[in-house]
């Protein structure tokens, strides 16, 4: 095997797990195994990819941008492996998928909708909504969940993206009350925020902090959300996916673009089963190889 890609498998795993024992106990190695991998990996790459303490790890900067590139790299050779199962077999019957409704109408929709097209005897249902789902009792075959996922009785997950978080403000906004900086000029601006049940999600910044803007505006609808920082009512803290489009149209500027972003997981649940039936390895494959392009601005 080429040395470039020795071990990935066992540092994408170790990322995923938290920590090398989990890994090693996730891919039936020892922890003694694992470890000297990464080591092997670091020395090749002449650079940590790890900050490791007696009680925790964290990825360094290097160490992320590495992950994020092994991700994409053993997604694609999924989807290479399941394009050739393609070939010998073809998809048929019903697939019940359940999305978040913005992500899932945006990002998640158009991918499905176009696996559909390729294969004439796959038929989709696809249900949006926000709320948690049982895939087993409500009957789904696959379900895509942003953020952490709890550890589920007889389901399978699969990190098929990473979204970044950013702030961003309309250019007029920018014009009168100035472009901040940073983390610490936040406070001195408006905000539109995200609140649900008389709680405001806090703005983070991983490995700097987070901060909580002066805000007027909580909606819980992240598209309210930027369009009333397109509008110019205040700063906003969106995903990128979400305000690409208007970033490239000139009508939202990104900012803070020098902190940390902070990365939330996009994951396939779905139950777990000694046969996967073609219809839902394929979509999974084909949104682990279409939705990491959702991540960027």
């Amino acid at each position: 095997m080429d040395n470039s890609l020795s071990g990935v498998d066992v540092f994408v795993a170790a990322v995923e797990c938290g920590s090398f024992a989990a890994a090693a106990e996730r891919l039936h190695l020892t922890r003694s195994a694992v470890a000297k991998t990464i080591a092997r990996i670091e020395a090749r790459l002449e650079t940590r990819l790890f900050h490791r303490t007696t009680r925790s790890q964290s990825l360094t900067e290097d160490g992320q941008l590495y992950y994020e590139r092994c991700v994409r790299a053993l997604e694609e050779l999924r989807a290479a492996e399941a394009a050739l199962a393609a070939g010998r077999r073809e998809a048929s019957g019903r697939l019940r998928v359940s999305v978040p409704i913005l992500f899932g109408r945006r990002c998640v929709a158009p991918v499905l909708a176009r696996l559909t097209a390729q294969h004439p005897k796959l038929e989709l249902d696809l249900s949006f909504s926000d709320r948690p789902v049982d895939l087993i009792e409500d009957g789904f075959d696959l379900a895509i969940r942003n953020g952490e996922v709890g550890e589920g009785s007889g389901l399978m997950s699969r990190t098929i993206s990473l979204q970044r978080m950013t702030v961003c403000a309309a250019p007029g906004y920018l014009a009168e009350r100035g472009r901040p900086e940073a983390l610490a000029d936040l406070m001195a601006h408006r905000a539109v925020v995200y609140g649900r049940a008389g709680r405001v999600r806090s703005w983070q910044f991983p490995g700097v902090g987070e901060a909580t803007p002066p805000a007027r505006l909580r909606f819980d609808d992240l598209e309210a959300i930027a369009d009333a920082a397109e509008a110019g009512h205040g700063l906003a803290w969106l995903p990128c996916w979400l305000i690409r489009e208007r970033v490239r149209a000139g009508r939202l500027v990104p900012l803070l673009e020098g902190l940390p972003r902070l990365v939330l997981r996009t994951h396939a649940l779905w139950p777990e089963t000694p046969h996967l039936p073609l219809r839902t390895r394929l979509a999974i494959d084909a949104l682990a190889a279409a939705l990491p392009g959702s991540a960027e601005l």
